[in-house]
């Protein structure tokens, strides 16, 4: 585990050195900041206006980071010939490949606190102070990271074994199919076939439920939820995740990197 957080490590200090991710909190903190100026407009519906557009920027921002960067985890390495070095260590293929999740992770968990102070700032600044009810906000901030690491895991499953730009598309893809997970589920019923609805059921439960983990209307209504909810969406990601990254770890131990 020493090594695998030494790898995390030097990941995370590879994101911090890139100044795309300073502008993408940027960017996003700047999209807060005009939902407060939307808010105003909007009399009566402030609170929601920002709660919304404060989530949908750090939901976005978030997804971008971790798809273009997850992808580039494995193949810039090779690009830039340091992976061999690294192998020829003392660390095993899966210990690199769960070094550079947690790596990219960490960085992610920290541009989403970073964003969702912002966030809070812009809630203190409409409220005058934060509220009870402003707990379901920050379930919905901590749902955004655990979608975000499962699309981390596809895009470091997808990079082990393609190019970059096929693991964009493949990981946006997968990600599309997952905010319609349940919808895919109910096609076999629709159309009656039986042999459709088990294939439609099957892909349903392969695929990830990011719908599980969409927050953004509750929370910009303050809609209490079962706190059960939080043990529930976090074990479902740490399996998904698990499961994604076994199978990422044998595809790239039996890749030939010479």
């Amino acid at each position: 585990m020493n090594r695998v957080g030494i790898v995390a490590w030097n990941t995370f200090r590879e994101a911090v050195r890139d100044r795309v991710l300073y502008n993408l909190v940027f960017f996003a903190l700047l999209m807060i900041g005009a939902a407060v100026l939307v808010g105003q407009i909007s009399v009566g519906i402030e609170e929601i206006v920002i709660v919304s557009m404060g989530l949908s920027a750090i939901s976005l921002i978030g997804l971008l980071m971790a798809v273009f960067i997850g992808v580039g985890l494995v193949s810039k390495e090779m690009e830039k010939r340091t992976l061999y070095a690294l192998l020829a260590k003392p660390i095993h293929r899966w210990e690199f490949l769960l070094g550079k999740f947690s790596g990219l992770v960490l960085t992610l968990a920290i541009n989403t606190a970073a964003m969702a102070a912002g966030l809070a700032a812009a809630m203190i600044y409409v409220q005058h102070s934060l509220k009870r009810s402003d707990f379901v906000v920050l379930m919905a901030v901590y749902f955004i990271l655990l979608k975000l690491a499962i699309v981390v895991a596809v895009a470091l499953l997808f990079s082990c074994f393609t190019t970059p730009l096929l693991s964009i598309l493949f990981t946006a893809g997968i990600y599309v199919a997952g905010i319609f997970a349940q919808q895919i589920r109910s096609i076999g019923r629709i159309t009656g076939n039986s042999a459709l609805d088990s294939f439609a059921g099957w892909l349903s439960y392969l695929l990830p439920n990011f719908e599980n983990f969409n927050l953004i209307g509750p929370a910009a209504h303050r809609t209490w939820l079962p706190k059960v909810l939080i043990a529930q969406n976090t074990l479902y990601a740490l399996i998904y995740c698990a499961i994604v990254l076994a199978a990422a770890a044998v595809i790239f131990s039996r890749r030939n990197l010479k």
